[in-house]
């Protein structure tokens, strides 16, 4: 791009721009709207780094997404930048700021050893009506003469245009608008996840609530009858045993007839990877996920492998003492699909150990891929790792 007037005419410059917010209208995840607003500044108007702050209510920032940067090079930056000087004026001032040099303003600070020299500056707040959503930056016009080396800027450099600082206003429109939609969806998926969370309670409790009672009438019981009548007392423990695993068969069957509102809306493998996600953040051992292929697959296909996949998952973390745990799903030549649950931690034999088949819900795991016409795999030994492998036909 150049820095001419129209950006090498109105066309062009149209087609810039509609790309720019198309891009940001095609993802309802907050950080990839995020990414998408950067990533399209710092294109559109032809910049050698920009970057966005999403502010917290505490003197920083919750987000701040750069573009133009490595991830080595961000990582020695260091933590985050605070608010203040020119960060802090772009949250609460009304308009753009552009600078010839951002360096000769008496509000820069200066920045950690790492970060890059920059010289000329654009930057905006994002604003949804009242309020700030974020900020938007942009820094070393590559268009100007002597720029986009990262270094020091020519001594004659024009920097940034009045037609940039239009441009930026514009983006920084649909931005907001991007990002409070981005925002709306996750809100929705917050409510839906509770409200099935609420359902589920009500479940449990009607289904589980009577057993409960009954187990623990059984067992005064029992206690009563210890010393005054043992055989009594032996056949009142026995009752307690079968209403226990009444109880248990009652919640499981609870929890299987909750469908993850997630599947429904972002599919098996998009719910799959954020579940290894979450789970790689809140445990010690490394969560990774693979996928090669798979396309979308019968509802209930894509319910039984992710309830595998999360037995597996609970088992490797809970049991195993591996530090790794590989989650790979691919497509079969069938158009089906394998899911693969492996560790490298401790095992067990499934052939001699008969306790383990009900202890890692080997028996449901089976039944939730025989339900589906496919198949369960587990293979382990002791010292040896577990690989749980499941696969299903295509539909």
């Amino acid at each position: 791009m150049t820095a001419s007037p129209g950006y090498g005419g109105p066309r062009s410059g149209l087609a810039a721009v509609s790309t720019a917010l198309l891009a940001m209208s095609r993802t309802l995840e907050v950080r990839d709207v995020l990414r998408t607003i950067v990533a399209s500044a710092r294109e559109l108007l032809d910049a050698e780094y920009a970057a966005l702050g999403v502010p917290d209510d505490h003197g920083g920032f919750a987000q701040f997404v750069v573009d133009g940067i490595s991830e080595e090079q961000w990582r020695e930056i260091g933590p985050l930048p605070r608010q203040h000087g020119i960060l802090a004026a772009m949250l609460h001032q009304d308009g753009p700021e552009r600078l010839t040099d951002v360096r000769e303003d008496p509000r820069f600070g200066g920045w950690p050893p790492a970060h890059p020299d920059m010289s000329d500056f654009l930057g905006l707040p994002v604003r949804d009506g009242e309020e700030t959503l974020g900020a938007l930056f942009l820094a070393n016009k590559r268009g100007a003469p002597g720029g986009g080396t990262g270094g020091t800027r020519g001594a004659h450099a024009t920097g940034f245009t009045d037609e940039d600082e239009e441009l930026l206003s514009l983006l920084a429109q649909h931005a907001a608008i991007a990002l409070t939609n981005a925002r709306l969806y996750e809100r929705s998926r917050e409510l839906t996840i509770a409200e099935e969370r609420s359902r589920l309670a009500h479940e449990l409790h009607d289904a589980v609530s009577q057993k409960l009672f009954s187990l623990r009438l059984t067992a005064q019981a029992a206690a009563a009858l210890v010393d005054r009548d043992p055989a009594r007392a032996k056949g009142e423990l026995q009752q307690v045993a079968v209403l226990a695993a009444e109880a248990a068969d009652e919640l499981r069957a609870a929890v299987t007839e909750l469908r993850p509102a997630a599947l429904d809306e972002d599919g098996l493998v998009a719910t799959l990877r954020t579940h290894v996600h979450v789970l790689d953040r809140a445990h010690a051992a490394h969560v990774t996920f693979t996928c090669d292929g798979v396309r979308a697959l019968p509802a209930t296909q894509e319910e039984a492998l992710l309830r595998v996949a999360q037995e597996a998952l609970h088992n490797a973390l809970r049991h195993s003492g591996a530090d790794r745990v590989e989650v790979a799903l691919a497509r079969t030549l069938g158009g089906g699909a394998v899911l693969s649950v492996t560790d490298a931690g401790r095992g067990f034999d499934p052939l001699t150990v008969r306790s383990a088949g009900r202890h890692l819900g080997l028996v449901s795991m089976r039944d939730r891929a025989g339900g589906v016409g496919g198949r369960l795999d587990v293979h382990a030994a002791p010292g040896k790792g577990t690989t749980i492998e499941m696969e299903v036909p295509g539909g």
